[in-house]
């Protein structure tokens, strides 16, 4: 999609960042997942229960996942629109603990809907009781508040599949987690896009991506601390160092990759790699060491040569866009 930075900063900047999710989308990451959710608690907090395709996907699934309850809250909504405008001042919740008459269909007579005293912030205190009480946070939270989002799943040690944009990789706030292992990528939409419902903003997707009423986003990430067999595939390397191919940067010790795919596989010191590398990285065959983005960790001083620019690795003069560093853990001659 064309201008997709300016639509999230325009989002964030009006509030309206709730992008909703489709419920083939949310099928198509979670049934790499199942195992996980057997005896679990599943909490969708930044959902309408009654609309939301998280809430759909859970109760529908309930038996099938073998869950023990399911939880969802919403922020300041009571109605049944989808685009509420968050009007009301308090906010609802609904608790379900699986098919009771054996019809296997959630029914509204074994849905517990109950109206909660505050407006449903995630960041509240009646939410959080909720939070303490759940094994697996699942939902699409509003990009603007990503940072706070996950420092609060971290605080609560909760595991959690959620939505976020690529962009929040190289934030201080979520890298941190990143390279200590305790965050990555789930397996991620097609081409690392995603149609969500939002009536808000004017979708200038091509003709063969355009749907009405939703929007076209780029750079869309499932971000999750659930083990999957992707974060153990070995990424398959064939290209050999030559510094003809891969100059290095003027500011930092370490040379450029412009593509996953041609990281070489006998050099033996620091590369600079796209934020889609995150999508291939193995951490039994690399070491993650920082980021090139003013906005990231901090940690790398030591790769750091004396320059006017920090905030971007550059290369004749020009910087590039945001890189990781990464290292071989076993260099393969």
């Amino acid at each position: 999609m064309a201008n997709t930075n300016s639509i999230l900063h325009q989002a964030k900047k009006s509030k309206n960042d709730e992008f909703y999710t489709q419920l083939k989308d949310i099928e198509n990451e979670l049934k790499h997942y199942k195992k996980h959710f057997r005896g679990k608690v599943v909490y969708c907090n930044c959902d309408d229960p009654r609309v939301s395709n998280f809430v759909h996907y859970f109760s529908y699934n309930f038996e099938l996942l073998g869950l023990k309850r399911l939880i969802a809250t919403c922020y300041k909504n009571q109605n049944m629109d989808l685009f509420s405008n968050n009007e009301s001042e308090s906010a609802i919740y609904l608790e379900y603990f699986g098919d009771k008459n054996g019809n296997r269909v959630p029914d509204l007579e074994e849905i517990g809907i109950r109206k909660m005293k505050g407006d449903g912030d995630f960041r509240s205190a009646e939410s959080i009781e909720l939070l303490k009480q759940a094994d697996i946070i699942v939902s699409n939270p509003p990009f603007s508040l990503f940072k706070e989002y996950v420092s609060q799943l971290m605080e609560y040690d909760k595991k959690f599949l959620i939505i976020g944009h690529q962009n929040a990789i190289t934030y201080k706030e979520i890298f941190k987690f990143i390279r200590e292992n305790r965050l990555w990528l789930g397996f991620g939409f097609n081409r690392n896009c995603a149609h969500f419902i939002n009536k808000h903003y004017k979708d200038y997707a091509s003709d063969a991506d355009h749907r009405d009423g939703m929007i076209r986003v780029s750079g869309v990430q499932w971000f999750t601390n659930l083990d999957i067999s992707k974060r153990h595939e070995e990424l398959i390397l064939f290209k050999k160092y030559s510094p003809d191919e891969y100059p290095n940067y003027e500011n930092y010790d370490a040379i450029e990759v412009s593509n996953t795919k041609d990281i070489p596989i006998d050099y033996e010191g620091y590369m600079g790699v796209p934020i889609t590398f995150l999508n291939k990285y193995n951490p039994d065959q690399f070491e993650l060491i920082g980021t090139s983005d003013r906005g990231g960790d901090g940690q790398i001083d030591h790769l750091f040569i004396k320059h006017s620019r920090r905030d971007a690795a550059v290369i004749n003069g020009e910087g590039v866009y945001k890189r990781l560093f990464i290292k071989h853990k076993k260099v393969t001659k």
